[in-house]
């Protein structure tokens, strides 16, 4: 099988020279890649759920949108923080224990939501715990301050050849999790029980990072010095990119939950039925990315031509007059949309030096995450005071700029197996 490599295929220990150049024991990549995928699982599982209950939680709690709007830009804010301090900690001290660390910022945070605490207390803990945002049917989890230190991890594993195809089956595997979270929602359980699960969940989410066996400079190299000058001109393109996805990304995520919802009239399982029909959907799709990527002709053809594609569909859904048929679009514009999440993942890793990859996948997605505060607090009012399909129409511009753009910048720069 194509890609399969990584995964599936046992070695024998040999020596070789690793990313920081001393020389050790290569272990069995499957144990590794496991608990990679198994944490990848279990966020992807939580982070599902959760984008569907917790904006509907907070309006039974008697929130307006406006107010949910605010609170997922404070979420968006701490997490931004967040993620550059992973970034820098997870390179100079071990990307497994920055996962770990995460975990059980999420077991904390979740106990918090399940006493119904005040909304004060609720912006801190989403923020720490990254709940209540992403979890889109086509992001499998790959969200939030854990971000940068997982792709820095998965690349390491991975071969240059194989890369593109890890990220993808990674995604493809955590958005069937993803799937069966939003399945949850669709089934009525008290939200307090599913808070606590969520604290289990997060413990889980801990341990599950600690047996990774990850590759570690002697002490004396982990100093962190400054980026190559290579990674610093990426960054600064990488910045204005993910600027402009960031604002796209803040008027959907759970404010899309909202749109549907008040949209439509439609229900938390109606929702979280056709997040799980999508999200299946996005798994089996996530298998056909190499051979996407090869038959378009690159990572970055494949991300702009079918973000182009994905725009034009997102701009289509306020229109739709039933949520059938807005679900149907929906569904499509992530089939296309998923495709250049790992893409893009796989692309970032494969261009930059292995010892600077989780600080400029964390100050890369810095932009994002900090732009992504605006735009919810936006979406709200214009869901309170303006035509409700406006917030999409103007994520589906950015979008399509972003793609432009994209284009513009990363067309001349390839990874190592396009040269």
């Amino acid at each position: 099988m194509d890609g399969v490599a990584p995964l599936y295929r046992r070695v024998t220990a040999r020596q070789f020279s690793g990313p920081y150049g001393w020389r050790l024991v290569r272990r069995e990549p499957i144990a590794s890649v496991f608990y990679l995928y198994l944490g990848r699982v279990l966020r992807s599982f939580t982070q599902s759920y959760l984008a569907v209950l917790v904006p509907l939680y907070l309006l039974e709690r008697g929130a307006s949108p406006t107010t949910v709007g605010i609170l997922v830009a404070c979420w968006a804010g701490g997490s931004a923080i967040l993620a550059v301090l992973a970034g820098f900690l997870a390179d100079r001290f071990g990307r497994k224990y920055v996962l770990a660390v995460f975990g059980a910022f999420t077991a904390v945070a979740a106990i918090a939501f399940a006493l119904d605490a005040p909304l004060w207390v609720l912006a801190i803990a989403g923020a720490l715990g990254t709940i209540g945002r992403g979890g889109s049917p086509a992001s499998g989890g790959a969200f939030g301050p854990y971000f940068s230190a997982e792709q820095a991890l998965i690349a390491e594993l991975s071969d240059a050849n194989d890369r593109t195809a890890t990220f993808a089956r990674l995604g493809s595997i955590a958005s069937f999790a993803g799937a069966i979270g939003f399945l949850v929602t669709s089934v009525h359980i008290d939200a307090r029980v599913v808070f606590y699960a969520t604290s289990l969940a997060g413990i889980a989410l801990a341990l599950s990072a600690l047996p990774i066996p990850e590759r570690r400079a002697p002490r004396s190299e982990r100093t962190v010095v400054r980026l190559s000058p290579q990674s610093l001109r990426l960054l600064k393109r990488l910045a204005i990119t993910n600027t402009t996805n960031g604002l796209a990304v803040g008027f959907l995520g759970s404010m899309l939950v909202l749109f549907l919802h008040l949209r439509y009239g439609a229900s938390q399982s109606q929702i979280g039925f056709l997040y799980f029909v999508i999200a299946i959907a996005v798994s089996v799709a996530g298998l056909f990315v190499p051979g996407i990527v090869r038959r378009i002709g690159g990572a970055v053809r494949t991300v702009v031509a079918l973000r182009t594609a994905s725009c034009a569909l997102l701009a289509l859904m306020p229109f739709m007059p039933t949520f059938a048929l807005c679900g149907a679009v929906y569904l499509i514009r992530m089939l296309f949309n998923a495709t250049t999440i790992s893409v893009r993942q796989s692309y970032v890793m494969g261009v930059v030096a292995p010892n600077e990859r989780a600080r400029v996948a964390s100050l890369s997605n810095l932009p994002s995450q900090v732009s992504s505060m605006v735009a919810p607090a936006l979406a709200g009012a214009i869901i309170e005071h303006l035509w409700i399909g406006t917030m999409l129409e103007a994520a589906a511009l950015l979008q399509l700029l972003n793609a432009a753009l994209y284009q513009r910048f990363f067309s001349a720069i390839r990874p190592p197996e396009e040269r």
